[in-house]
């Protein structure tokens, strides 16, 4: 079988410069070990941290499929026991988002687990720097869930420039957008060492996600999502005001969008009607958790399904064009 060969392989030992975001409440043990077996990286979605049970059956679903694990990071330091649990695990990396790292790095070291930070600006890239990540990840606006302003187009040259002067050692993931074999291709032309899907994943049979929500990305292109905090807002979540979440434009998100201040009043309301539209899959009157990739999308698959394509269709793109070794 063909192997699209990069640093990020080599080190993880794959045959395909693949991640799939650790999506929370998405990015399940079947999707992760879908992802491995396929020749990835699988990462189980840790989310919140707030619910150990949870991602103990999620380990469990990996079936012993050699699988990441990630955590909002800002989340995580309230709990930090749900990251040793995790460890238990032996996970092949960690990656934490949205926030600062420090607390938890010795501890994914101790386990021998890769630590991968991921970064919505240069400031996150030289913090992740400052803690010797294994692995950035350069996150544009594009993604689907939380990010901040930059673009992938951009931000992913700018971050490969830079640790390739003050961490040669460093490995690139580009995140934010990418959905098929064009994006991977360009990502590891702009200097990255693979890639970090999450939309094109999160529109897989193996995701954790309702039908509703499914058939909704399947109708909504590029223009169909927008960043925002009227998710975080009826969900009563905290989240730094300096990170929005792109989801789909819908009723909800018609209404409270611009209206923020009124819908923080009246929160203790909209907040079961939030959360019980989430749980019965209505596209509608929730967040529906997809960013701009949506547009390259036109039916669920499985998980191996699309790794396979993305890599073959990339490795086309790339002997054309050079840029990466195909083995």
């Amino acid at each position: 079988m063909p192997t699209l060969s990069t640093p990020f392989t080599s080190t993880f030992n794959l045959r395909y410069p693949i991640v799939s975001a650790p999506m929370a409440f998405a990015g399940g043990g079947a999707l992760a070990a879908a992802v491995s077996r396929a020749g990835g990286l699988g990462m189980i979605g840790g989310g919140y941290g707030d619910d150990p049970t949870w991602l103990e059956e999620q380990f469990k679903a990996a079936n012993g499929e050699r699988v990441g694990v990630g955590f909002i990071t800002w989340s995580l330091r309230q709990s930090p026991s749900v990251l040793t649990d995790a460890l238990k695990y032996r996970p092949a990396a960690v990656m934490l988002s949205f926030g600062d790292p420090r607390p938890f790095v010795d501890m994914i070291r101790s386990a021998g687990a890769k630590l991968i930070c991921q970064c919505q600006d240069m400031e996150h890239v030289k913090s992740a720097v400052d803690v010797d990540a294994d692995v950035v990840v350069a996150q544009g606006a594009e993604a689907g869930g939380h990010g901040a302003l930059r673009g992938t187009l951009t931000f992913v040259p700018e971050a490969a420039d830079f640790l390739a002067t003050r961490a040669p050692d460093t490995l690139l993931i580009a995140a934010g957008g990418i959905a098929d074999g064009r994006g991977l291709a360009a990502a590891l032309i702009l200097g990255a060492h693979g890639v970090l899907v999450g939309t094109r994943l999160w529109a897989s049979n193996e995701a954790l996600v309702n039908m509703g929500h499914h058939d909704a990305i399947i109708e909504t292109n590029g223009d169909g999502t927008l960043r925002t905090h009227v998710a975080d807002i009826a969900r009563q979540i905290p989240w730094p005001r300096s990170f929005t979440a792109r989801i789909r434009r819908n009723a909800f998100t018609d209404r409270w969008h611009g209206r923020e201040d009124e819908l923080e009043r009246n929160a203790d309301v909209e907040g079961p009607r939030y959360r019980q539209a989430f749980s019965l899959g209505d596209p509608d009157n929730t967040g529906v958790w997809f960013g701009e990739a949506a547009g390259l999308i036109h039916s669920i698959e499985p998980a191996s399904v699309i790794v396979e394509r993305m890599a073959a269709e990339a490795m086309l793109y790339l002997e054309r064009h050079g840029g990466a070794t195909i083995v």
